[in-house]
């Protein structure tokens, strides 16, 4: 590695400064956690508007099956479209900065999705129906695509030392709230229009309501200034750099990182997309749930895991995000099959308990460790860039199909769980080796545990 490259990693190995104003780290916390939450609710309600609704008006076929999977289909093209948004604004955001990168992505998520809410339906205009759901989803894969890491680096760069793993943690609960959110709203559309209205109309007023939050989200988000850490870094520029993914490419320990990062996200994705989004077809096709009761057992449950956030980005002050991650992926590994066990007792009540343990209580143990854990993985010079990577890459097969195989394997067992949980467990036992094999040596901000003293940059080590 050259000496320039080398040498422009060492800033990130040293203790990063943040604002000590009170108020000023205030205002820190709450642009993250809306613009996540934003960005979040707006994601959420396609997914939830793709198990209840957009089978019926994009996809009608005489097999409810079929339509489902063409439905979830749509739903995985978004993260599929997530990577080339990360890498995009992964890239302007180790150029020229995070908030103004933040700023954009979160007025593209805005408009697509207040564009979902206006699209005619396949009755109307037959295939420009689902292909222009289809475009608009991509819009959304992409703005989301460049926002999760922009998020958590505004909250852990500005974090104060000893401190950034509860800061970490707050961008997270905008998942929580997000989903919260979307379900919540749908419930409540859905117990005042009736099915028949929710289904013609309802659903459209969700979407739509997305253009007020973006606009109390910009407001707040555009009161914060550039981190610190990324000053510090632009500061030091003297001579032209290679492009950040080619910097992570080129460094070995950043590409041991984004293989190992990826790895260690695939049971998360997987945890999410099986409780906060396949869930709901299950507990409503499979399980025959009524539908209101389900939304609002997984809004209770986002409730709970936006709750308990902050307590697991504490603990990851004190025993390392590292840690804290491991053992939550190891839970959600020894949980699949109680829960799924747990749903075919019946009733409503056994799915809504069972979803407060696995999707409020486990969830939220690990997630409130990955913001800050994956921060660690990468020097401030491609921070947003690496973590773009590892996180909107392992989407693709970590999140965005696993509604898809967990239907098809829902179908292979005839209706039997059993298979489906087998996938979840090997993704999450996947996942606890994977944050294994990171070295808390190698970790370029701190996580919890003592500091890790900065080594001398060489040619042979390679690292700042």
């Amino acid at each position: 590695m050259s000496a320039v490259s080398a040498s422009s990693q060492a800033p990130s190995r040293a203790r990063e400064p943040g604002p000590t104003d009170p108020g000023a780290l205030r205002t820190v916390v709450l642009a993250g956690l809306l613009g996540t939450t934003v960005e979040w609710y707006d994601f959420f309600l396609y997914s939830t508007a793709a198990g209840l609704v957009f089978d019926k008006l994009f996809f009608p076929t005489a097999d409810g099956t079929v339509g489902t999977l063409l439905s979830f289909a749509t739903f995985a093209v978004g993260f599929v479209a997530r990577p080339v948004g990360g890498l995009l604004f992964g890239h302007i955001g180790d150029r020229i900065g995070r908030t103004r990168t933040l700023a954009f992505t979160m007025g593209l998520m805005g408009l697509s999705t207040a564009l979902i809410g206006l699209l005619p339906t396949y009755e109307q205009v037959g295939v420009l129906a689902p292909a222009l759901l289809l475009l608009l989803r991509v819009a959304q894969g992409v703005a989301l695509g460049g926002e999760w890491a922009g998020a958590v680096l505004l909250a852990v760069e500005h974090g104060p030392t000893g401190r950034k793993g509860r800061f970490g943690s707050f961008p997270q609960i905008g998942l929580a709230l997000g989903l919260a959110l979307g379900t919540g709203v749908f419930a409540l559309l859905s117990d005042l229009l009736g099915d028949a209205a929710f289904v013609d109309h309802g659903w459209r007023i969700a979407f739509l309501a997305s253009l007020v939050l973006v606009a109390v989200g910009l407001t707040v988000r555009l009161r914060i200034e550039e981190t610190p850490a990324f000053c510090a870094v632009r500061r030091l520029r003297e001579e032209p750099r290679p492009a950040p993914l080619v910097e992570l490419l080129r460094e070995p320990v950043a590409r041991r990182h984004l293989l190992l990062g990826m790895l260690a996200r695939w049971g998360e994705g997987a945890a999410f997309n099986t409780w906060g989004v396949f869930a709901l077809t299950y507990a409503t096709g499979t399980l025959d749930l009524d539908r209101t009761p389900v939304l609002l057992a997984v809004t209770a449950a986002a409730l709970v895991m936006a709750a308990l956030i902050p307590v697991c980005g504490t603990a990851v002050d004190r025993r390392g995000a590292r840690r804290v991650y491991r053992t939550g992926m190891a839970a959600f590994a020894l949980s699949v099959f109680p829960a799924f066990w747990l749903f075919g007792t019946g009733g409503t009540t056994a799915f809504a308990v069972t979803l407060l343990v696995t999707l409020g209580i486990v969830h939220a143990w690990f997630y409130g460790a990955q913001g800050t854990l994956f921060a660690a993985l990468f020097a401030t010079p491609v921070r947003y860039t690496g973590m773009s990577f590892v996180y909107q890459v392992s989407g693709i097969f970590a999140s965005g199909i696993t509604p898809l195989i967990m239907t098809a394997l829902l179908a292979f067992g005839s209706g039997s769980p059993w298979w489906a949980c087998g996938y979840l467990a090997l993704t999450g036992l996947v996942s606890v080796w994977a944050t294994g094999r990171l070295r808390e040596e190698d970790l370029h901000v701190a996580t919890g545990q003592a500091p890790v003293a900065p080594r001398e940059p060489t040619a042979a080590a390679g690292r700042g």
